[in-house]
């Protein structure tokens, strides 16, 4: 089987299940693991590089606006790779190439591929999605036991941490403007026995006023900004300080987003016990 994933996070988990080898194509974002930068890259952003948080923000508005796409998928690259299965999302357009868009190359390409769509809003659909992958490339046995060991990991989180006090959490899935948490990371909040504030669990991300921050009172802030790695989150974590727009006396902490937290992938765990760490360091 040839694959072409163009979803970060479902690249991860076909590489952690045993089916990196059938990974022909990837997307320009797909970086882990590091082997997954050797093969072809058939979609590309429409978005100009440097840009700060509100410009992109502004960018991408506009663009939805007009009904343009953010990505670019290359019809040439696919038709090259001869794909036998095409995994993408119809979960957020500003992540990923959108589902009508492949369907729409592929039909152009006279190409039969079979469209698997992983869109996982909660943390249990994120691993249902592994065994949903693994069942789609034959590597059930491998996704299963993958999904097994995080639930066990989970449920160690939530074990050490039950009985003790939650701090309230401001998590930031973007600075400028601000957005409260939505889909899953809710729940890996709760998961490492804090009080998630303002996003709802297994919904949409949504902007939010610094007005509504302060009056949620929280206790931490985290800031997971999408697209970011750590160190590019720390950078606008300090600019967040510095502005003077969070409440004072908070502690703030910068993550790595795109590991741990905006990608629905197998690193989620990862998230939730370096969050675990930071509310309960004892």
């Amino acid at each position: 089987m040839r694959i072409v994933s163009l979803l970060p996070s479902t690249t991860e988990i076909l590489f952690a299940i045993g089916a990196g080898d059938q990974v022909v194509g990837v997307t320009f974002e797909c970086d882990f693991p590091a082997e997954a930068r050797t093969r072809r890259i058939v979609s590309t952003s429409a978005m100009p590089e440097g840009l700060a948080p509100a410009e992109i923000d502004a960018y991408v508005a506009g663009a939805m606006a007009r009904g343009e796409d953010l990505y670019h998928l290359s019809a040439d690259a696919l038709a090259d790779l001869d794909a036998d299965l095409v995994v993408t999302q119809d979960l957020c357009a500003v992540c990923a190439v959108d589902v009508s868009v492949v369907d729409d190359a592929l039909a152009h390409l006279g190409c039969t591929a079979e469209v698997l769509t992983i869109d996982p809003h909660t943390l249990d659909e994120v691993l249902g999605s592994i065994v949903t992958l693994g069942s789609a490339t034959g590597h059930l046995a491998a996704a299963a036991a993958l999904v097994a060991a995080q639930r066990t990991r989970l449920d160690a989180v939530r074990a050490r941490v039950a009985g003790r006090p939650r701090p309230r959490v401001m998590l930031l899935e973007w600075t400028d403007p601000p957005y409260a948490p939505g889909h899953w990371v809710p729940e890996m909040i709760s998961a490492a026995g804090g009080e998630p504030l303002l996003g709802k669990p297994g919904a949409k991300s949504e902007r939010v006023l610094w007005e509504s921050v302060h009056e949620a009172e929280p206790e931490v802030v985290v800031c997971a900004p999408c697209g970011y790695d750590r160190a590019g989150a720390q950078a606008l974590a300090d600019e967040l300080v510095a502005s003077g727009v969070l409440p004072a006396g908070v502690p703030v902490h910068a993550v790595d987003a795109n590991a741990a937290w905006a990608r629905p992938g197998t690193r989620l765990v990862d998230g939730v016990e370096e969050l675990a760490a930071i509310l309960h360091p004892a």
